[in-house]
């Protein structure tokens, strides 16, 4: 062993440094092993993305030990590496501590599927978890931050006056920073209280369209036509919006049709219940046919019919609607609306008749017969 104090620590430092790595290697190649004999979907994507940062916060951690305890450093070196080696301790453990966060949200993501009949759990589930990553690693970048500067004695030292000044700067930032910490805050009031979800649908300002990101501070709404619709997660907390799948993914969607007085509702009934029943888009729950409302001049027929989710529902509804005004313009054409005509295009009839249509073997109007 050389008898140089600074080689002698040198040569420790090389050893400790290589230890060190043939360690964390070891326990990657380990780990990596047992990921593929468990099949395990958690500890693949963990060795896979976090074994730099793994390997870089042994070495650092083990060169900073070695360094302050058994170095032997003297004169401004003792101050100046230590420190180095602290800030970088701090930087690498705040890597893997990310990068542990971000291979969580992934393993749930795996675990907490979508694509499945009744979501509503599993999509609650994925918006608390997405946004409190999103929280978590703001908090370990503050505080890794924080433990940075007050490793400076300057700091340190000006505690006192900063301390004094407190009241000033947070009136200040907090006047500066009102927007984005209400859109913070907000965002943690939509994932705890659970009032919105990934895969939600949803009507905002007259836009129809499903939740496809949800952060602490915006949320991205995918429209039906593939458009993105951006708002302030303070929109959702401060302003009445409709969501279709709050309670469960099934959507029971609704046709209306305006049709004459005298259509004959029964067999519009019975071929309802024709298309519905032979639909797959059905979930085979419960389907209706009623007269809802009237008009001056026509009657307002609604058909409700449940589908699995929203967009079945909106399909559901758009075949229904296709083939009942098929079929009754096939069999009962003068069951359908017509335009009023006036007097004057009643007179002025080239055929001496009323533009009014009636069906077969119904008695003429009173306005007919005048004509």
């Amino acid at each position: 062993m050389p008898d140089n104090p600074v080689i002698r620590g040198l040569l420790g430092e090389v050893i400790v440094v290589a230890a060190a790595f043939a360690f964390a290697w070891f326990v990657h190649v380990i780990l990596r092993r047992l990921a593929i004999r468990r099949q395990s979907i958690f500890l693949s994507r963990l060795t896979r993305v976090s074994h730099r940062a793994w390997i870089v916060t042994l070495v650092v951690v083990a060169m900073f030990v070695w360094t302050t305890r058994w170095f032997g450093l003297r004169g401004a070196a003792a101050e100046v590496i230590p420190h180095i080696l602290l800030i970088a301790t701090l930087i690498s453990v705040a890597w893997l501590v990310l990068k542990v966060l971000f291979v969580a949200e992934d393993a749930a993501f795996q675990w907490l599927r979508v694509d499945v009949a009744n979501n509503r759990r599993v999509r609650r589930i994925r918006t608390q978890v997405a946004v409190l990553r999103r929280f978590t690693t703001a908090v370990v970048v503050l505080v890794a931050l924080a433990a940075i500067l007050m490793t400076f004695d300057q700091l340190r030292t000006l505690g006192a006056s900063i301390l004094a000044s407190a009241g000033v700067f947070g009136a200040v930032a907090g006047f500066a920073a009102h927007a984005t910490l209400g859109n913070v805050f907000a965002g943690l009031q939509l994932a705890i209280t659970d009032q919105l979800r990934y895969d939600d649908v949803v009507v905002v300002q007259d836009e129809w369209g499903r939740i496809e990101e949800l952060t602490l501070t915006h949320v991205v709404l995918r429209l039906w036509d593939e458009r993105r619709l951006v708002l302030p997660t303070t929109y959702f907390t401060t302003t009445p919006f409709q969501n279709w799948t709050r309670n469960e993914a099934r959507v029971l969607g609704s046709v209306i049709l305006h049709l004459a007085y005298n259509a004959p509702v029964a067999e519009l009934r019975a071929e309802a219940r024709r298309i519905i029943e032979a639909s797959p888009l059905w979930d085979g729950r419960e389907w209706v046919l009623q007269v809802v409302d009237s008009t001056p001049l026509t009657m307002v027929v609604r058909v409700l019919a449940s589908a699995h989710d929203a967009p079945s529902s909106w399909d559901l509804r758009c075949e229904i609607r296709e083939k009942l005004l098929t079929f009754l313009q096939t069999h009962y054409p003068w069951a359908l609306p017509h335009p009023v005509p006036t007097v004057e295009e009643v007179l002025a009839g080239s055929d001496g008749r009323s533009p009014l249509a009636t069906p077969p073997g119904t008695r003429s109007s009173p306005l007919h017969r005048r004509a």
